[in-house]
């Protein structure tokens, strides 16, 4: 990952979004009801907050968006609460739903954008680039990049690409399931978050998010545990994992190398997103 890259990337990755039909600018962005944490952050980042009438639970940073009227969980939507709340548009992320409550909403006339998801940094400009081009502020959202995005781009290449760095094998937790740590594979957004810090996701022979038996964790030998903040309280506190049977004996436990922040933040794969894998970064070199 090259910053040179990105800079070249910038317009080019708003025709890669614009092109899409979820991303094409709407009649009317007066009121947003948003189905996603990520895109609340990006409208509030853009300084586009006082569109927004309602948000999911997810929507909870920054910690102004809790002030709005909740429409529940960004895959368990009701039309009937929506609907109630007179939106003009309804913005949400990939997995927004259910399909047949995102149908019901589209027959009334509504205007309904769903954003593409790519779990890394050409995702995170895309994603910006894709609202501010729905709600028309595609000139803010350039604006936003160039001076917000790319520098801390540039910060963390140099983080996650430092010469003689020897790649490290980073594991995500999300929680527990049945004493059994629940493990991110490829294809989930814990694996493009461990490719934007530099490290190698060895739980690389499945798909998705799945419970791992110790054995598998400790073969794995990952030099580097990240576990979100939720997933902490899961195993009580942090002395308490890192003597759970499945990973005290890794490579991570033994050297003090696991690390826990808000899920949201790492994995939500919006600014944030950048922020977080810097700060990961810097203490897989430290």
């Amino acid at each position: 990952m090259k910053i040179i890259l990105f800079k070249c990337m910038v317009f080019t990755c708003i025709l890669i979004s614009t092109n899409g039909f979820t991303c094409t600018q709407v009649k009317d962005p007066s009121r947003i009801t948003v189905a996603g944490g990520s895109i609340t952050e990006i409208l509030y980042a853009i300084e586009a907050q006082e569109q927004i009438v309602a948000v999911d639970i997810t929507s909870y940073y920054p910690i102004e968006a809790s002030s709005h009227p909740s429409i529940g969980y960004v895959r368990t939507l009701s039309a009937e609460g929506i609907l109630s709340l007179d939106p003009t548009l309804i913005l949400g992320e990939d997995d927004m739903g259910p399909p047949s409550v995102i149908n019901q909403i589209k027959r009334t006339g509504i205007d309904v954008s769903i954003v593409p998801e790519e779990h890394s940094v050409e995702g995170i400009i895309n994603k910006i680039n894709c609202i501010g081009n729905i709600i028309g502020m595609r000139v803010q959202t350039e604006a936003f990049i160039s001076k917000e995005i790319l520098p801390k781009i540039k910060e963390l290449d140099h983080y996650s690409s430092m010469k003689n760095k020897k790649k490290k094998k980073v594991i995500f937790i999300l929680g527990l399931q049945s004493g059994s740590p629940i493990v991110g594979g490829i294809n989930t957004s814990a694996d493009g978050f461990i490719k934007m810090i530099g490290g190698i996701n060895p739980m690389s022979e499945f798909e998705n998010w799945k419970p791992v038996n110790a054995e598998s964790i400790i073969s794995s030998a990952p030099d580097v545990i990240l576990v979100t903040a939720r997933g902490l309280k899961a195993f009580g506190d942090m002395e308490t994992l890192m003597n759970h049977p499945s990973l005290a004996l890794t490579p991570a436990a033994k050297n003090n190398r696991i690390f826990s922040m808000d899920g949201m933040a790492m994995l939500g794969f919006s600014p944030r997103t950048i922020d977080s894998a810097i700060n990961i970064s810097k203490k897989l070199n430290d």
